[in-house]
């Protein structure tokens, strides 16, 4: 006797939902063990029980202005590597953010139908691209370029990295600004013409206000983005701890310190410690954006401007 059709699909509809849940659940359970084992790992300098060749370190180390981690008097000051991130993320949302959000306001009011679709693509595929090639492509070719043009003494410094690292946070922040402004009712571009505003009067003082959570969340995912990005600026930004407000000097980031010196560090040893420290403080405040960008932005701007749209 054959199965009813209608049970059928019914078990097969049962299995893919379990099957998928199963799937979230055990990736759930992996991050919480990656989190678990990078915390537990940071935890001796947390205590204070770390030591390296000269004595116990705690997290006072931390507060030194030098990163020397491998000298006879080693130093673990986070000062240079907190300001070298800084600079690079700040360059690159400085330049990202403009260019990703009139993109975008472009797309989704001024551009035809065949434009959209081969633009919108263009864009996004940047997001592909492995963040190894962006960060060659800066180190041999935009370094020697801004150090010919602007007559540079370095050819890579934070600049130059926080540069490449914005053609990484472009996708990010256009998906996100042009989802936000292709969501607002059609009623809100009707309302305006009517009142006699042009398309620019409409996109630039009605558009982009009633999109600004959208808009805003977009920011606060591409400064995340920036912020914990390894490649781009281990290859870009002359991975040079020093503490230097000047745009041009070279800078090592957070990230980037993690990624170059954790292959070679002593298992157990207070350096090893203090990469950990580092990732986690990565951890938090990756975690600390997207979580204002989903439950503070995407939450409770979006009901206040519901209700007075």
């Amino acid at each position: 006797m054959k199965p009813h059709p209608k049970s059928s699909f019914r078990l097969h509809e049962f299995i893919a939902e379990k099957s998928i849940a199963a799937i979230a659940f055990v990736s759930f359970i992996f991050i919480i063990l990656i989190l678990i084992f990078i915390f537990r790992e940071s935890l001796p300098l947390v205590l204070g029980i770390a030591t390296d060749d000269t004595g116990k370190v705690s997290l006072l180390h931390l507060l030194s202005l030098s990163w020397l981690p491998v000298s006879n008097s080693p130093k673990y000051g986070l000062a240079p590597l907190i300001v070298g991130s800084i600079k690079v993320t700040a360059v690159a949302v400085l330049f990202a953010f403009p260019v990703a959000i009139f993109a975008a306001l472009y797309t989704s009011t001024f551009a035809p139908r065949f434009a959209k679709e081969i633009m919108k693509p263009a864009i996004e595929i940047l997001a592909g691209i492995p963040s190894v090639v962006i960060g060659f492509f800066a180190l041999t070719v935009l370094a020697s370029f801004f150090q010919k043009s602007l007559g540079l003494q370095y050819r890579l410094n934070a600049f130059t990295g926080g540069l490449a690292l914005s053609l990484a946070v472009i996708p990010i922040i256009y998906t996100v600004a042009e989802d936000a402004l292709n969501a607002l009712p059609k009623s809100i571009r009707e309302a305006s013409f009517a009142l006699g505003a042009t398309k620019w009067e409409t996109a630039l003082f009605v558009l982009l206000p009633a999109a600004t959570p959208g808009i805003f969340a977009a920011f606060l995912l591409g400064l995340g983005r920036a912020f914990g990005e390894t490649m781009i600026v281990l290859m870009a930004t002359g991975n040079a701890a020093l503490l230097s407000p000047n745009l041009f000097d070279p800078v090592r980031t957070m990230s980037a310190t993690i990624g170059a010196e954790m292959a070679e560090v002593v298992f157990g040893d207070a350096h090893y410690n203090v990469l950990f420290f580092i990732g986690v403080c990565l951890f938090v405040f990756s975690f600390s954006i997207n979580a204002v960008a989903e439950f503070i932005v995407r939450q409770r701007m979006m009901k206040r401007f519901r209700g007075t749209t």
